[in-house]
């Protein structure tokens, strides 16, 4: 069979060997995962830790686990109330029958208590409960040593205390540890007291398997290691050190003479995690390792090895773990792979939630666009419709009273349609009918002809101001149409923004910063959020630059490392002397611009009806605008500065720049019914490659030096807010480095007295120009222009000059590396 392209699929043939491979790989995986599962649902490992709990005890006989646990499975889940209840009766039958009864009486004491204070108080249960359990302890064993001695001795009080005061305190922890099986909503990170209390809760587990052991091998020293192991794996050294430090001293309550099992435990998880880069096998060799030479610390040759066979045995239960286990745990721990992972996933997600949102109102924008859009198409029909509705009114005030009526529209109809017909020609301009033939007919054909040339005329200017209003309905309509594609395509390309993911550097990340500290230079991190020709974006975490290490070392390295100039973007000074702060290092422009400005008013006033403004938009590119407003004075110079403070705002936004000004022009015009016009010279300029767009709305031609060259650019747009529609006229022109662009108002133009052509009277000066800096320029040509109109201002004048040019960094690259460097950091 062939697919869409036309390329040959071999046929699929379910008997062959990679499929079988295949099928058994995905068995075995889907096997595991409903093993793991099953061992980690919830009523299982409630099972396995109240039969453990049931059978913990220490400091001789003291049980403090019961009753914490109870209480809180059955606040928790109050349907696995009895469970609990099973399980830990289970685990106390393993021990004697006292401790059995001591189960039921504790238990049957603490839901007595439990149901009248529930029932009394009006507070939350899960604040009460630490309280009850607190109760329920010294109760029940104070009634118990009763029972069981006739008597109370003061010991068995301070112990009674004890062990109620530790059952308060672990059911504090088991309320902050024990919601983590119970929950199920998405998965977060762990915080610090909750992962000690979990840590304590699996200690107090593993505090039920003592007593139990084959051939000398403890199956509680061999749980507490797999443990170590397992949380040395995913969290690293910090993790690993504090499960040995807390699982060590909770068994060493149990049994003292097994103190030193902590420092093993410690020791073997610190080793552990400093060596999980060797994967499992590194984290067995660090528990192998601590357990010799703490082994012969604590006892000697003698037991040697019975505890070298316990590491074993716990190591190889490690290396049995199925890995998407591990993979959970540590997906709950910050600072592992599986987190960040996890957390990528989640703002991935939302991501791509937020994006389609966007994509939702572009589309919602962009078909709102082609409503607007629609335009009914005008054809002969229509014409005729409107002719006839045209002639229906001018017949319903004249003929309709007359008494040729029946002679002139049923007998004579076609006649008399065709005389009114071309006299609505005729009586375009005035009332009155050019044609004598068609006067003469119209005479004898009617009996007032005059009254009806003069309704037709009067009716033809109505009609012609209906057709004025519909075609100018149209127009708002085709340009809000505009408005809204712009906007729907500054919507899609936001979402596309938003989609990007920030790819990985993480080999690029640590080649810089080696190749940083390898000079000598405290760089702390480094991170890369884009690599991309034009778009670098780099931060990196450096101590107080005092001396300016990062503008004169570490951007022209990173400039030769990637092969353009690197500049600092961002620079935030930390808050301490000693301290770091983030410098953030991106892609310099390839060209920059200097401008240099020269103005006055009228008269030499202070308010001028021009203004004009330079600024930044996204993408790297840079906009130098002009508006004079019509006259002068403070209304014109409002009406051009709002003309340029909408200009800047809607750019920015990043709608294009015809529709830009089609929208100022129809808000200009929109706004007042005075007759309030302004001009609009824009020039927007990419700094990449040095492309120049030339946007002339009622504005003066602009000059462009190139040399002893001087080319001149313009445009024949009318000023804005004359007419709401009008063809925004765009002059491409590629600039080069040294070219001078040169700007100016229409006063500039009109200065120059006894000056016939002064277009090219200013193209000569420009070209006589001895000096190229911008603001020189800009003095001088102002100067020139007050001079040749004998000093005098009569009109506001505004000339902006600009220099184009390459941009070199300050501190400019020094090669260091060589050039298969450069290549590496990109390519891979």
């Amino acid at each position: 069979m062939s697919n869409v392209n036309g390329s040959i699929q071999q046929p699929r043939v379910i008997g062959s060997p990679k499929s079988e491979d295949t099928l058994k790989q995905g068995f075995f995986k889907k096997a595991m995962r409903k093993i793991v599962q099953g061992l980690t649902s919830w009523e299982a490992m409630c099972l396995v830790i109240g039969v453990l709990f049931g059978r913990a005890m220490i400091l001789t006989n003291l049980t403090p686990f019961i009753l914490p646990f109870f209480a809180t499975v059955g606040l928790l889940r109050p349907k696995r109330r009895f469970l609990a209840f099973f399980a830990t009766l289970l685990g106390a039958i393993t021990l004697s029958g006292w401790q059995t009864l001591f189960t039921v009486l504790s238990l049957v004491v603490y839901m007595i208590l439990r149901a009248g204070v529930v029932r009394v108080s009006n507070r939350e249960e899960a604040r009460l409960l630490p309280y009850i359990v607190f109760a329920a302890g010294i109760i029940s064993r104070l009634g118990f040593d009763v029972f069981r001695n006739g008597t109370l001795i003061p010991t068995q009080e301070m112990l009674a205390i004890v062990e109620a005061g530790l059952s308060f305190l672990l059911c504090l922890i088991f309320l902050q540890s024990m919601p983590l099986f119970t929950t199920k909503t998405r998965k977060r990170a762990l915080k610090t007291e909750e992962i000690i209390c979990f840590i304590i809760l699996l200690a107090s587990t593993l505090t039920g398997t003592m007593g139990l052991s084959y051939h000398g091998v403890a199956l509680d020293h061999v749980l507490t290691r797999y443990s170590v192991l397992v949380f040395a794996y995913v969290g690293g050294a910090a993790i690993g050190a504090t499960v040995g430090v807390v699982v060590g001293l909770i068994m060493s309550l149990a049994n003292v003479a097994g103190l030193f099992q902590m420092s093993l435990l410690a020791f073997s998880g610190l080793l552990g995690g400093l060596l999980k880069e060797g994967k499992r096998w590194g984290v067995g060799f660090g528990l192998i390792i601590g357990t010799l030479l703490i082994g012969l610390y604590g006892q000697g040759y003698n037991q040697l090895f019975n505890t070298t066979a316990e590491s074993i045995i716990a190591f190889v239960l490690f290396l049995l773990t199925p890995r998407v286990l591990l993979s959970r745990l540590a997906s709950f721990i910050p600072g592992t792979k599986e987190y960040q992972q996890q957390q990528q996933q989640y703002l991935k997600k939302i991501r791509d939630v937020t994006a389609s949102r966007v994509e939702q109102f572009s589309s919602l924008f962009q078909a709102l666009s082609t409503s607007f859009n629609h335009q009914p198409t005008t054809n002969s029909e229509d014409q005729e419709h409107q002719v006839d509705v045209f002639l229906s009114d001018v017949t319903e005030k004249t003929c309709q009273h007359c008494f040729k009526k029946e002679y002139c529209w049923i007998k004579n109809f076609d006649k008399t349609y065709g005389y009114m017909n071309a006299i609505m020609q005729e009586t375009k301009e005035e009332p009155m009918i050019k044609s004598a033939k068609l006067r003469r007919d119209w005479m004898h054909h009617c009996i007032k002809p005059e009254k009806v040339v003069d309704v037709i005329y009067e009716e033809q200017q109505h009609f012609k101001e209906k057709i004025k209003f519909k075609h100018s309905m149209q127009e708002s309509r085709r340009l809000v149409a505009d408005q809204l594609m712009g906007v729907s395509q500054v919507m899609g390309d936001f979402a596309k923004e938003i989609q990007r993911e920030r790819d990985t550097h993480q080999q690029q990340e640590e080649q810089i910063l080696f190749k940083l500290q390898e000079i000598g230079l405290d760089v702390e991190n480094v991170d890369i959020y884009n690599l991309e020709e034009g778009s670098v974006d780099i931060d990196m975490t450096i101590p107080r630059d005092d001396h300016g290490e990062s503008e004169k070392v570490i951007a022209p390295i990173l400039s030769d490392i990637l092969g353009e100039s690197i500049v600092i973007k961002k620079r935030v000074e930390p808050d301490v002397v000693n301290g770091y702060g983030l410098v953030t290092f991106g892609s310099a422009k390839a060209y920059e611009i200097e401008t240099g400005v020269a103005h006055t008013a009228k008269g030499g006033s202070w308010i001028s009806g021009d203004n004009y403004s330079t600024f930044e938009l996204g993408g790297g590119k840079y906009a130098l605008a002009i508006s004079d407003g019509m006259g002068n004075g403070e209304r014109a110079h409002v009406e051009s500065y709002e003309t340029l403070k909408l200009l800047s705002k809607v750019l920015k936004s990043g709608i294009d720049e015809t529709i830009a000004i089609k929208s100022i022009n129809s808000i200009l015009s929109l706004r007042s019914t005075d007759e309030i016009f302004s001009t609009l010279d824009l020039v927007m300029v990419d700094l990449q490659n040095a492309r120049a767009k030339f946007l002339k709305i009622g504005s003066n031609p602009s000059f462009v030096k190139r040399g002893n060259k001087v080319m001149m650019i313009e445009a024949g747009n009318l000023p804005m807010g004359i007419i709401q529609d009008f063809d925004v006229e765009v002059v491409d022109e590629q600039l080069k480095a040294g070219d001078l662009l040169i700007m100016m108002s229409d006063g500039i133009l009109e200065a120059p007295r006894h000056v016939e052509n002064t277009e090219m009277w200013i193209k000569r000066k420009i070209k006589e120009l001895k000096t190229e800096h911008p603001q020189e320029i800009a003095d001088v040509l102002l100067e020139e222009v007050i001079r040749s109109s004998d000093g005098a201002i009569e009109d506001d004048m505004t000339i902006v000059v600009s220099r184009i040019q390459h941009h070199t960094p300050k501190w400019a690259a020094i090669p260091t590396y060589s050039h298969d460097h450069k290549k590496m950091s990109k390519a891979q």
